[in-house]
């Protein structure tokens, strides 16, 4: 298997074991809603409380050896949309706490889905609707006539 889908779902299985509340968003959501798009990094939206935070860096801290994870705290998630972490492998984790006035965690509908024999929570295609409506990058374009047509289709069931 391909070695970020590895690390994407090794991350994943840590974040199930340390129990951080979190929701999985962006273009790895978008590709296990089943589109055939690529995606280089994994986006998720965390709740900002210590103990939360505690829990995502000893998530990541049994992943990737590297010292930095503990610069990831909760004033910086707060001060910052997005926290970039590039692990050493080359992965490349967006945290977000919340998008401005828009979004916050407690917004994002998510709901659980089995992923490789683990339980990933991840935005509903409504949520993830919402956080790209209004954005412009091409790839976000192509996500929303992904999601609109995958809605449509739901719904004729």
């Amino acid at each position: 298997m391909n070695t970020r889908v590895d690390k994407f779902l090794s991350l994943l299985k840590a974040l199930q074991a340390e129990k951080v509340d979190y929701v999985l968003i962006g273009g790895l959501a978008v590709v296990l809603h089943g589109s055939p798009r690529l995606t280089e990094d994994i986006d998720i939206f965390v709740r900002n409380t210590e103990q939360n935070i505690n829990k995502l860096r000893k998530a990541l801290s049994s992943i990737f050896n590297d010292e930095s994870i503990h610069e990831i705290t909760t004033s910086e998630l707060t001060q910052y949309a997005v926290i970039r972490y590039s692990a050493p492998d080359d992965i490349l984790i967006d945290i977000i706490t919340n998008l401005d006035e828009r979004f916050s965690f407690e917004d994002i509908i998510s709901e659980e889905i089995e992923v490789e024999g683990n339980i990933v929570r991840i935005a509903t295609l409504e949520s993830l609707y919402k956080l790209k409506a209004n954005t412009y990058r091409a790839v976000d374009q192509e996500d929303l006539f992904f999601i609109s047509h995958k809605l449509k289709e739901l719904n004729n069931d």
